[in-house]
């Protein structure tokens, strides 16, 4: 069999950055849910990015639900929140018994539509947050939803899971709202091999979301708690591979992108296939190359041939509003998302990916239009 490509896998630097940061959590014995390498990851990431404070975290589900308590999100509160994404997006609102209601893309970002998102504002206009997506490392069009979010008195919290390096008109994407998601799950641009990160300017609210990420402990000399706590805190030694992976981000960026002019320059001719759409205001990290395909070639049949050749790709996320789970919920806007997800695929977009195998791919795709 071939040897596997991968859609996105774990990717170490070359210099061994995170082993040095690791083997000195070790050689320290700093073996915990805090220490040196958390509050330095904190401070590095939060400088990287352009933001006030950062919280770290075991993941980004985690910062979600964190920033929607700062948020002071509670049972019954509306929370609006982009449909086209991971479900990890949707999920932090249902442990607070908020209430969902999903907002459909625009084809121009694939992300929330700020006219759809304004029509959710009228209809709700007691709408306690709104969540916004980077959806594979392309920004939303953010400027006219924090206008919107201001107009409306509204939280505004950006999942930026998956756009690490991005940038809106050359701020980072994770810092136009009042709280920012980063993830570092194993199949992200750069990984602790989970963990994720809040980021905001609100120093206080950061300071309050670690003390609920170490379960809520109270500065007494016994064991006392006055609210509920939650597990969240980011590991020391998980922190010191973020530390050495963070040295790299931009080495990571390069080649995603490079991978994403790559497929358009093989793939951009053939009848039916659009990429995702990079606007003029948006320079994207390309974490995944997604595609969408209509006419005689469908996207199953891609997957089915790259997966014959041992090779990963994927749909694009399914809305959340056709989700099982959360059909119930309201959904405002047309069928953008839908298409997107019916006519999608994310082609594979590993980091270590050779030129040897992406014509590899590029030829068993175009094979299917012979």
């Amino acid at each position: 069999m071939n040897k596997k490509i991968y859609l996105s896998s774990p990717h170490m630097s070359d210099e061994g950055y995170e082993q040095h940061y690791v083997k000195e959590a070790f050689d320290t014995n700093w073996i915990a849910p805090l220490g040196p390498n958390v509050t330095n990851f904190e401070n590095e990431m939060a400088a990287r990015v352009g933001i006030k404070h950062a919280a770290a975290l075991i993941s980004g589900t985690a910062a979600i639900h964190l920033a929607l308590r700062a948020a002071d999100v509670q049972q019954g509160d509306i929370v609006i929140c982009q449909s086209l994404t991971f479900s990890a997006t949707a999920n932090p609102i249902i442990y607070e018994k908020a209430i969902p209601v999903f907002v459909d893309s625009d084809f121009e970002s694939w992300n929330m539509s700020p006219k759809r998102l304004e029509e959710a504002l009228i209809k709700y206009p007691k709408a306690k947050a709104v969540l916004v997506v980077h959806l594979y490392g392309l920004a939303a069009d953010i400027e006219p939803i924090v206008a919107l979010c201001k107009k409306y008195n509204v939280t505004l919290i950006e999942d930026a899971a998956e756009s690490l390096g991005t940038t809106y008109k050359g701020q980072y994407t994770g810092t136009f709202g009042d709280y920012g998601i980063l993830s570092f799950n194993g199949n992200k641009i750069i990984t602790t091999s989970g963990g994720g990160m809040l980021l905001s300017n609100n120093e206080e609210r950061i300071q309050k979301v670690r003390f609920w990420a170490t379960q809520a402990r109270d500065q007494a000399r016994h064991y006392q708690h006055s609210e509920l706590g939650f597990n969240y805190r980011m590991s020391n030694v998980v922190a010191g591979i973020g530390r050495g992976q963070l040295k790299i981000l931009d080495l990571r960026v390069a080649k995603k992108r490079y991978i994403f002019d790559y497929y358009k320059r093989e793939l951009g001719n053939l009848e039916g296939v659009k990429f995702m759409p990079i606007n003029h205001w948006n320079k994207p990290n390309c974490w995944l190359t997604a595609i969408t395909v209509t006419g005689k070639v469908k996207p199953l049949e891609i997957m089915l041939v790259l997966e014959a050749e041992n090779i990963e790709s994927r749909p694009v996320w399914k809305p959340m509003h056709l989700q099982p789970f959360f059909e119930k919920y309201d959904h405002i806007g047309g069928n953008v998302s839908q298409y997107i997800f019916e006519n999608g695929i994310c082609l594979p977009s590993d980091s270590k990916i050779t030129d040897e195998e992406l014509s590899r791919v590029c030829n068993l795709i175009k094979g299917l239009w012979k």
